[in-house]
This record gives C-alpha cells, structure tokens and sequence, in this order.
C-alpha cells in the first residue's frame, strides 16, 4: 500500500485529505483540480457525471480554503470536501435531470434537505453524478471503473462509479431496493444505507414514500461515517469519529435469502470472509432467515410499485412516450395493484420490523452477500437487488465493504446489515472488518483501485 505521503489528491480518502487539511499540507482547490485532471483524463469512458461545473467548484474550495484560513470554519466539519450528488436530489446551482429526457435542463429553485446539510457542513457539490432513469432500471451509460464492459449498477451509478474512479472522495446516492449497496459491491467501494429516515429526504425526487432511503459512498468505512454524521438527523447518533472495539464481534452468517442465492464465485467470497474473521476471532454463526421473513421480497415489491404508481401516474400520463418501456411497464403493474394488497404488505412490513429484534439476539451485526455476485456484463442490465430488499424493507442501516474480485476481475462484497438506529455500531464493527479484509484486498488490487490506495 503506498505510504499517504505520495500519494496524489485524488488518491486520498476523505479522512486522508481532510487530515492534510487540517495540517497545512493540502488546500481544497488543489484537492478538487486534481479530482478535475483525473476527471479529464478517464470520464470521457466512464460516463460517471450527468453534470460537472469545473469553475464553479474551484470557486467553491477557494472559498473553503479562505474559511480555513480565516479560521471560520468552526464546526464545519467537511469544510472543503469535493461530494458528488446523484441526480435526482435537487440542487440550486446545478441542473437536476433526474436521467429522463422529461427533466432535461430542469433547475430547482431550492436545495434539497440533504444537500443544506452538506453545505452547512463546509462540504461543497462537485457535480450531479449519473442516475437510472427516476431512480428506477433503465440503466444511465455509466460504465464500470474496474472494467467498461460491466455495469457499475443502479441505479446511483455515477456515484459509486465516480468515488471508484477517484474523481471524488464521496457522493450521495438513494436506495429504494439496492440501490447505493448494490452499485457500491460493484464497484468495489463501501457503501453505507443508514437506518431509514435518518437522512432528510424532502427534495429528492421520491419513488416509493416508504422505502427510499439516501446513503452514501466512499473510500472507507471511516469515510462513509465522516460523511454520513453531518447528514443525519442528531437523534440517529451517527459518530463520524468511530471508536473500533477491541473486542471481536458476534455474527449471524445468511448464505442466502429465501427469493435468491448467491453464485459460485460470491459463495465462495463471502466464506472465506467468515473464515477469515472466525480467524479474528469473532463468533461467525450461520442462520437462515425465519419463515416469517420469507415474503420480504413480494412484500418489498408491492409497496413499491403501488407507491411508484401514486407518485409517477400523473407523469406518465402526460409523458408515457419519453419514459423507458422498464418503467411504463413498472408503474402499470404498480397501477393495477389493488389497495387491500399494498394495505396489507404495509401490516406485513411492520410485522416483520417489530420481529426483527429476535433476529438480531446476541449479535451486532448480520453478514450476507450484497449481490448475487460481481457485476454483470453489459450496461443495460443493473444488476440484482434482491440481496439488500430484506434491509431496505425493514429500514435496517446497511454497509458494504469490498473484499476481493470475481472470476472476471470485478469486485466482491460483503455486506453487514444491524437494527434500526443501531447505525454507529454498525459502522464500528464494519470498521472491524474492513481491517481484517481490506488490506488484501488493497494491496491485491488488479485494477485502479491500486492507484487509489
């Protein structure tokens, strides 16, 4: 692994960067104008913006680095950090087109909740980063940073991508399904769902108003925890400053979910991950999810679609021929499901929450697959969400962490999910095996993500 120190800019994790910050040592627009020649260098491939203002965000860091100066940055936790915002969240000063032709060139007269509280934070928007098309499955052109063949997921394509590819340190994504753990397995980065609602969701573009849930990516466990705490309303508890315990965790090991199992090459990942923190020292137990639990994915979809129904129907109606056949076909399932079924998958996802702490007896954390195995080949297909819809239902906050490559050389992940509101224990014993996993990782590394640590 390459010593901090020679490392360029964009090499740098967010605590990395901010560090050198802190000591002199890095200036915000030398940070962002490092991330801008890496841009230049490898988007015209990847694809990762839907919008990018290179003036505006050197202007943004100057002026962070003269707060630094001035010594009024007090409080500001991120000051001077380059986030990338996936397109659906409004944003005043750059386009929202939410990856639909209906919304080209749409500018919101106000930020979204979100993205306040990342300026507030001293945090500035780099640019809009690539969606799926109103967050659903037609898939944006973004490629894959490991390999331009594959998909980088979805549907916060860009952002996982653009953290991947170092043009930034992090980025804000959604997840109605698997939507930031998905595309963050993919592309070989840590993805982090907190408990849902702990994000303000007011000025996001909303699909379903029960399950989206905004989350983020980076570098590192640390980093996603650093970015998430200013973000996070103070009664989720989010520690930006993790305390990793001394002492080994206890696990629940889920190979599979009752609606989908993993691949050979994902199997075998997520195995030796448990081998290796049994190894650890950590009590590893394999479980299978309770009968109770077994309809989450039918559940998942209904509320979904119906919800998707409610919020797009007037849209389709007028736009049905600029919408992807996924989505029209989407939405007219969601408008043909009758309101005793969504009522009653509503009660079923309720059931299942208030069940939850039964599952979780003993242990910290639940260790799964996040994906049924690398990213697919090809980018019109985004990848399966099945392995997160169990957390995503249940509004458990959920991490990914990368931890190897499949057959093909595209990453692996392993993906922790805790009990609601239990997010900093969460992020502390994801810490906990990110030091035990992730060096191999790192220094295994047979794509840019060499470059990058």
């Amino acid at each position: 692994m390459k010593p901090e120190r020679h490392l360029k800019p964009w090499q740098l994790s967010l605590s990395s960067a901010l560090e050198q910050m802190r000591r002199g040592e890095l200036t915000s627009v030398q940070w962002v104008r490092s991330c801008l020649k890496r841009i230049d260098e490898i988007d015209g491939t990847l694809e990762a913006w839907a919008w990018l203002d290179a003036g505006r965000a050197q202007r943004s860091a100057a002026a962070a680095d003269l707060r630094r100066q001035l010594g009024t940055a007090g409080g500001m936790l991120l000051n001077g950090v380059p986030i990338g915002v996936k397109d659906i969240i409004a944003t005043r000063d750059h386009p929202t087109e939410m990856g639909s032709p209906i919304y080209a060139g749409h500018r919101p007269p106000d930020d979204a909740a979100v993205v306040q509280r990342l300026h507030a934070a001293g945090a500035f928007v780099m640019g809009k980063t690539a969606t799926t098309e109103l967050a659903f499955m037609h898939a944006a052109r973004t490629r894959n940073p490991w390999n331009p063949a594959h998909t980088p997921g979805g549907s916060s394509s860009g952002s996982a991508a653009a953290v991947a590819a170092g043009f930034l340190p992090g980025a804000i994504g959604t997840q109605t399904n698997g939507s930031v753990i998905r595309p963050a397995a993919f592309c070989g980065v840590v993805g982090f769902k907190p408990t849902g609602g702990a994000i303000p969701f007011a000025g996001t573009h909303q699909f379903s108003r029960t399950l989206d849930q905004l989350g983020v990516f980076a570098r590192g466990v640390a980093d996603v925890a650093l970015l998430a705490a200013p973000l996070a309303d103070p009664e989720y508890c989010i520690a930006g400053d993790l305390r990793i315990s001394r002492t080994a965790p206890r696990f629940a090991l889920l190979s599979e979910y009752p609606w989908s199992k993993p691949g050979a090459d994902q199997r075998g990942m997520t195995s030796t991950c448990a081998a290796a923190l049994r190894a650890a020292g950590a009590k590893v137990a394999e479980v299978t999810l309770p009968p109770e639990f077994a309809e989450a994915q039918r559940v998942l979809r209904t509320i979904m679609l119906f919800e998707a129904a409610q919020e797009l129907g007037a849209l389709q109606r007028r736009e049905r021929e600029r919408m992807s056949a996924k989505l029209n076909a989407a939405l007219d399932v969601g408008r043909g499901i009758a309101g005793e079924d969504y009522r009653e998958a509503l009660e079923a996802r309720l059931q299942m929450i208030e069940r939850l702490p039964a599952l979780f007896g003993g242990i910290e954390a639940v260790l799964s697959a996040p994906s049924p195995g690398g990213a697919p080949g090809g980018i019109a297909d985004t990848g399966d969400p099945s392995f997160c819809t169990f957390w995503s239902l249940t509004g458990a906050p959920a991490l990914t962490i990368p931890v190897g490559w499949n057959r093909l050389g595209v990453p692996l992940g392993l993906q922790l999910a805790a009990l609601p509101r239990n997010d900093s224990s969460l992020l502390e014993v994801g810490a906990w095996c990110e030091e035990r996993l992730f060096p191999a990782y790192a220094l295994g590394a047979p794509g840019p993500r060499a470059n990058l640590r």
